[in-house]
């Protein structure tokens, strides 16, 4: 999703630009109908094949957005110029262990595009992009009535238990809402949404598990304001300029991965000066001080006051 300006912008700066890109098979569904790509090479379990796949297609230029160990790899095998993401790992470290604040006062997005200064690229400012094949688009009259006139998206899901809300939490902020709110979240959230319905009334509605990512974009889309994590429906709530109120627990928006160009009304809770905060730079399944002050202590009056007005 924090790629795509670069590939809009090159495709539409860059005259007789052909855009080809790789990636995890898992991340297929963001990508495949974006209208800036022209090719897309897919990494299912064979680096090696991909690498002789990219091989037949003799590119110009290599742009590694990502600079892992498996990009680094396929620019050594392809032995073309290449612009690569300047990380700033130390500075994390730093953060992290030392709580030293060296970080840049810079989006990814920003930096991403810093990599393609060379083509006289420029940021466009249209934000993040995500396009929804239409046999993905969900149709609101299929949901109940009282949820077709405007709705919350809570995305109830992340990827680490430390950047999300205790079951408990999400569960009186939605008994206290009393606004029609729909549960987001992928299998691995089956439970947990079928834990915050069973605990809560008529105005939530269980989605998780129930949709593929499109699907539940579709329905970010649609509603009129999104409550989550830090996750990556909230990136895509912002490539749709949604209100957004992102929860953050132990990432600290100061890395660079805040919603970028959001709504102007959007709001960001978390809890500052805790003094073991940012605690990891990708996430742990529970607080290793057991405590969870960076989650438990953000105030749940703020943020239905916040959801009250947006809605």
């Amino acid at each position: 999703m924090l790629t795509t300006p670069v590939i809009r912008c090159l495709k539409e700066q860059v005259e007789d630009a052909e855009i080809h890109y790789a990636t995890k098979k898992a991340f297929l569904p963001l990508l495949r109908a974006n209208p800036y790509i022209d090719k897309i090479h897919v990494l299912e379990d064979n680096l090696h094949a991909l690498i002789q796949e990219l091989k037949i297609e003799e590119y110009d230029y290599v742009i590694d957005l990502h600079r892992s160990l498996r990009s680094q790899w396929i620019k050594s095998r392809l032995r073309i110029m290449s612009f690569t993401l300047h990380k700033i790992n130390f500075a994390r470290f730093l953060m992290i262990r030392f709580k030293i604040n060296r970080l840049p006062d810079k989006h990814i997005v920003d930096r991403y595009l810093d990599t393609v200064r060379v083509f006289n690229v420029r940021n466009d400012g249209k934000g993040l992009d995500h396009f929804i094949p239409k046999e993905d688009e969900v149709s609101l009259s299929g949901l109940p009535e009282s949820f077709r006139e405007g709705y919350i998206a809570l995305v109830a899901g992340a990827q680490h238990g430390t950047k999300q809300m205790p079951p408990e939490k999400m569960v009186d902020i939605c008994r206290r809402l009393e606004l029609p709110l729909i549960l987001l979240g992928g299998k691995r959230e089956e439970a947990l949404g079928r834990q915050i319905d069973e605990q809560t009334g008529d105005n939530v509605l269980n989605a998780c598990g129930k949709y593929n990512i499109n699907q539940s974009a579709s329905l970010i889309r649609q509603s009129r304001l999104v409550i989550t994590h830090d996750t990556g429906l909230m990136h895509i709530a912002a490539a749709f300029k949604k209100k957004i109120l992102s929860v953050w627990g132990h990432t600290i928006p100061e890395f660079g991965m805040y919603p970028y160009q959001p709504d102007p009304a959007s709001k960001i809770f978390e809890v500052k000066g805790l003094s073991c905060r940012p605690c990891t730079k990708i996430g742990k399944e529970k607080c290793p001080k057991d405590h969870f002050r960076c989650i438990n202590d953000i105030d749940n009056d703020a943020i239905v006051l916040a959801a009250r007005q947006l809605f």
